[in-house]
């Protein structure tokens, strides 16, 4: 079962991606390279916290 992540683009867009490479890498920090749907080029992402209600 895969796992999506919700994460923001460097222009600010959000959306969610089935993976983030390299996520458990915590010395390379959180932002990675991911085409966004939205702009389609490569852009810098961080996942994005989910406010709990």
């Amino acid at each position: 079962m895969e796992r999506s992540t919700v994460v923001r683009c460097a222009e600010g867009h959000v959306f969610s991606t089935a993976s983030l490479p390299m996520q458990q890498a915590e010395r390379l920090g959180p932002g990675r390279l991911i085409r966004c749907p939205r702009c389609a080029r490569l852009r810098n992402v961080v996942p994005v916290e989910l406010e709990k209600h």
